[in-house]
């Protein structure tokens, strides 16, 4: 026997993923009018109450209550015995403007020196476990609840369910870090109360057993499927009744689930959190930058694991540190057949990939609005994709439309663009791969 490792997630419904939801929702919303703008939005929730606070630096007007509740909504809070629901729920506002100590060493003449909104370390990282290069149990942990609360929104069987949940997947592995069998899963879910607490725990243990685990086994590449044993353990609601839950049941906050945001404790973290901020904000942008060199790189064969650390000085614009570790699978060599060092490698990587903020947030539109798909069931491992949406300024990139003496402005923009493999080609061709 190798070891076990364990990763978790949460749902839409968690009462810390609603609260970065909000935050995500409401700089999304004031994107779509002025993309220039700077934001730090924060938000607490608890029983029967929404609080926003944060810095913004806008030309934009945005309705905090509308953002607020329409999020709410569309997780699911929508009545009013969950004591957290859309319509009757307090929300309160505590915005005020961006210190402009902060704002002076962002803003540049040049608009590419910007300079990093905050200090601090960001890191990416990449392994070939799962089609989309992430570690197969924080993957497994995701699709999980996903798939959950598409049976909860599609109303035709596990009526009971309630949008607050949790997954905990753990897979024993090799001792060379390759995946070996799924161990143990963990669903607790919130639900509807039952007459008769045993026979409720029987009716969701059956549902996960028999509705959920076959609807995302259907999901799964076959390298991921064949980790099914028969003998892995089930845990459903091992606490007993969930009935209280969400922000009634515990109060949440922005960016208190970074790891289930990331790597599920795989690779490393720097500590900030991403949703409510824009990308001049490093802790969010470089960490996607960081995501986007350790896909591309484990993608084009120079190593089977990757982990990348980059660092800024606020206000400054170049990094002050970047680092990355192989773990001993790199695969490249140099001109006499000798494997290259992970420095030799870090060095390749730093003339290819430009990390100044203006740089990332050029390379991944991230003056759009699209950070709201981010703040539930993880930031990376997702399928990039473009769709169509209304903004309310103009800009070269804006299709008019008019209607009835009414004028509006829609843009195309590209949603998870840091896990796109666009770079593979190039990387192989510096490392001659």
């Amino acid at each position: 026997m190798g070891y076990l490792f364990t990763s978790e997630s949460v749902s839409e419904g968690h009462p810390d993923k609603v609260s970065d939801q909000i935050s995500d929702a409401i700089l999304d919303e004031i994107l779509r009018h002025d993309p220039d703008s700077k934001v730090a939005c924060e938000t607490l929730v608890t029983t029967g109450l929404a609080v926003v606070a944060g810095e913004i630096k806008t030309n934009a007007y945005v309705d905090v209550q509308q953002t607020v509740r329409q999020t709410i909504e569309k997780i699911g809070y929508t009545k009013a015995e969950y004591q957290f629901d859309s319509k009757s729920c307090g929300v309160l506002s505590a915005i005020h403007e961006q210190s402009p100590d902060i704002n002076q060493g962002v803003e540049r003449a040049s608009a590419e020196e910007q300079g990093a909104g905050d200090q601090g370390m960001m890191f990416g990282f990449a392994c070939k476990e799962t089609d989309d290069l992430m570690p197969v149990t924080m993957d497994l942990s995701h699709i999980l609840l996903h798939e959950l609360a598409a049976i909860r929104r599609e109303g035709k069987k596990m009526k009971y369910l309630r949008p607050d949940s949790k997954s905990q997947v753990t897979v024993e592995y090799a001792n060379n870090w390759k995946p070996v069998r799924i161990d143990t899963i963990v669903i607790s879910t919130q639900h509807d109360d039952f007459a008769e607490e045993e026979a409720m725990l029987r009716q969701i243990e059956t549902d996960i057993k028999e509705i959920l685990i076959p609807r995302v086994k259907k999901k799964l590449s076959k390298h991921v499927k064949r980790l099914f044993n028969e003998d892995y353990k089930l845990f459903v609601n091992p606490t007993g009744k969930f009935v209280i839950g969400g922000p009634h049941g515990d109060s949440g906050l922005t960016g208190r689930k970074i790891i289930v945001d990331t790597y599920g404790g795989r690779g490393a973290h720097g500590g900030g959190a991403f949703s409510g901020k824009d990308s001049s904000k490093v802790d969010r942008s470089a960490a996607y930058a960081t995501r986007h060199i350790a896909k591309n790189l484990v993608a084009a064969g120079v190593a089977d694991e990757v982990l990348v650390q980059v660092a800024y000085a606020i206000g400054v614009a170049q990094p002050v540190g970047f680092y990355i570790n192989t773990r001993n699978t790199a695969k490249v060599k140099d001109a006499n057949g000798k494997r290259l060092t992970d420095e030799q490698i870090a060095l390749k990587v730093q003339e290819l990939f430009d990390m100044r903020p203006f740089a990332i947030v050029k390379r991944f539109g991230l003056r759009n609005p699209v950070f709201s798909p981010t703040a539930a069931y993880g930031h990376f491992g997702r399928t990039p994709y473009k769709k169509e949406i209304e903004v309310f300024y103009e800009d070269a990139f804006t299709r008019k439309e008019t209607n009835n003496g009414q004028t509006r402005f829609f843009k195309e923009v590209e949603f998870f663009a840091w896990e796109k493999l666009d770079y593979v080609d190039q990387i192989k061709a510096v490392f001659g791969i």
